[in-house]
């Protein structure tokens, strides 16, 4: 059984950083990517960053580039968010996901429970 947990959330100030976890198991990820996700409240899920665990990877979303950025550690079958000059509108959930093949935006069949990161002004 595929499981998904992430962690690493919390209250930070606007400028700081924060690295987020997400700790896969239950099977084999070769052929596997990784997505990370974020939902604001009252706004929908929205892409963040993907990679695969043989190291591809695919653009960030706009509103992160150059802020976050995503990698992983096979040995460990974790995948990390480094969340770096956050702004009170990072302010969200956030997912990891689990889908087959390349890394992408959409078609995720496995999802964690969500950690929270809050930014203050």
């Amino acid at each position: 059984q595929v499981q998904l947990v992430e962690s690493g959330g919390g209250l930070v100030q606007a400028g700081g950083s924060l690295r987020l976890s997400c700790v896969a198991s239950g099977r084999t990820f070769s052929d596997y990517a990784i997505g990370w996700f974020r939902q604001a409240p009252g706004k929908e899920r929205e892409f963040v960053a993907a990679i695969s665990w043989g190291g591809g990877m695919i653009p960030y979303a706009d509103s992160v580039k150059g802020r976050f950025t995503i990698s992983k550690d096979n040995a460990r079958n974790t995948v990390y968010l480094q969340m770096n000059s956050l702004k009170p509108e990072d302010t969200a959930v956030y997912y990891c996901a689990l889908r087959p093949g390349r890394p992408g935006t959409t078609s995720y069949d496995y999802w964690g429970q969500g950690t929270q990161v809050t930014v203050s002004s």
